[in-house]
């Protein structure tokens, strides 16, 4: 398996057992962008083949991955400094150089669970020779770092835990996520890989999937991530997201017959909803909100009258309020509580100031559109001041040693005798049972 595996530093370890490892696939694990990640796969070591796409002219990042103590080896592999700089170039130049019959994607601030390598070739074991890929759950650990924290964390969970398992259950086109996506090599190779120029080749490539006749499914297994906890970096990042649907929406339209005689209705339809909808969606809010404000200020309904234009205008407000924010809120409550988190199942409640910002992201993804279309605005991570995974593990270690000490205290916890050393001599031979 070939394991996609980021740019400035990454460990990999393997507790996988060994009577296990003679029957496990190879796997690439790749890791394309900047950041620091430990990844410690439950997979066996001589099956991994970890590659790391770090661009020529980086050294900070070059100087960090030989100062690396990890036991496992890495291929680190230069991509050129010529344009266009994105991570889908980087993902095509390693490409080649790809020698497992699966590939995964990770970010570098990624933080898999250990089985999840496991859970997906089980996935694609159980699955026909059209499953292309399988996508983990995302979600985000750094959730108390600030409001926007928060309300990334509800989008991410609705995302991740509601709405892609239905659309991969529907067998609908799934706009893949940024990371842990696991796909065969020979598939993704098929393809073409994935578009140097599209700043969200993730979602451009699940499409592309879904039109060569694949499909993709979302497993039960989670990718921990940083969500950006200021607004300069989620605005950038959003900008980014938000220009790559753009993108992948005018793409794919170039020729609509095909799509729609490619993806069939259903897909048709769903693509149109999932990334066209959501682009102008976020467009519109602003003309749907000011309209709101004006006929709260007037007393005068904007949509009153008659005629085709009232008739849009009403549609587009019934669809902002219905869609847009009951549809948005209640998957990401649902999402939240499916997670356990239930003490931040109030954010969706903020889903109109949510959206304000997502209509901002949207009109500046829109001019950069025009004006720098392949520009990435890279989003700086290894910042976050919290940590749901850490706190968990911290408050599980407290837990044990209580236990423990109530062991001890009531005399339950066996004594261990430093003192006293055994041989093999020493062993009783065990007593072979009566017939």
């Amino acid at each position: 398996m070939a394991l996609g595996v980021g740019a400035e530093a990454a460990l990999v370890r393997s507790r996988a057992r060994a009577d296990e490892r003679a029957d496990s696939p190879s796997i690439d694990p790749w890791r394309p962008s900047c950041g620091v990640c430990a990844i410690i796969p439950d997979y066996p070591p001589e099956k991994l083949d970890v590659i790391i796409a770090v661009e020529a002219d980086d050294r900070e990042t070059r100087a960090a991955l030989d100062a690396r103590k990890a036991g496992v080896p890495i291929t680190v592999i230069p991509v050129p400094a010529s344009g266009p700089r994105t991570k889908p170039k980087a993902l095509n130049v390693a490409l080649p150089f790809a020698r497992g019959a699966f590939t995964v994607i990770y970010d570098a601030e990624d933080r898999p669970e250990p089985d999840q390598l496991r859970r997906a070739l089980r996935a694609f074991s159980n699955g026909d020779g059209r499953l292309a890929c399988v996508q983990a759950r995302l979600c985000i650990d750094n959730t108390g770092d600030s409001l926007l924290a928060r309300l990334f964390t509800a989008e991410y969970a609705g995302q991740f835990d509601v709405f892609l398992p239905g659309l991969a259950a529907m067998r609908l086109p799934l706009p893949l996520g940024g990371s842990s996506n696991h796909f065969r090599t020979e598939i993704l190779r098929e393809v073409g890989g994935w578009d140097a120029y599209n700043v969200t080749e993730d979602a451009d490539l699940g499409v592309r999937l879904a039109r060569f006749g694949y499909r993709t499914s979302v497993i039960a297994s989670t990718t921990y991530e940083e969500a950006p906890a200021r607004i300069g970096p989620w605005l950038r990042q959003r900008t980014r997201w938000f220009k790559g649907w753009m993108q992948t929406w005018l793409v794919h339209m170039r020729e609509p017959r095909r799509l729609l005689a490619e993806l069939g209705l259903a897909g048709f339809a769903g693509f149109q909803l999932v990334v066209g909808g959501n682009a102008l969606a976020a467009l519109v809010h602003p003309l749907f909100l000011g309209g709101l404000i004006f006929s709260v200020a007037s007393g005068v309904p904007v949509w009153r009258g008659g005629g085709l234009a009232a008739s849009i205008l009403a549609a587009l407000y019934g669809t902002s309020v219905v869609i847009g924010y009951l549809t948005s809120a209640f998957l990401g409550w649902l999402g939240l509580m499916r997670r356990g988190l239930s003490g931040t199942a109030w954010v969706p409640v903020l889903t109109p100031l949510h959206w304000l910002l997502l209509s901002f992201a949207a009109w500046r993804a829109l001019y950069q559109l025009i004006v720098a279309p392949y520009a990435w605005e890279k989003t700086e991570h290894g910042l976050a001041r919290t940590s749901r995974l850490n706190a968990d593990m911290t408050r599980s270690l407290i837990e044990l040693e209580r236990y423990l000490t109530d062991l001890e205290n009531a005399g339950l916890l066996p004594a261990i005798a430093y003192d006293v050393t055994y041989t093999y001599a020493d062993r009783q031979p065990l007593r072979r049972a009566a017939a």
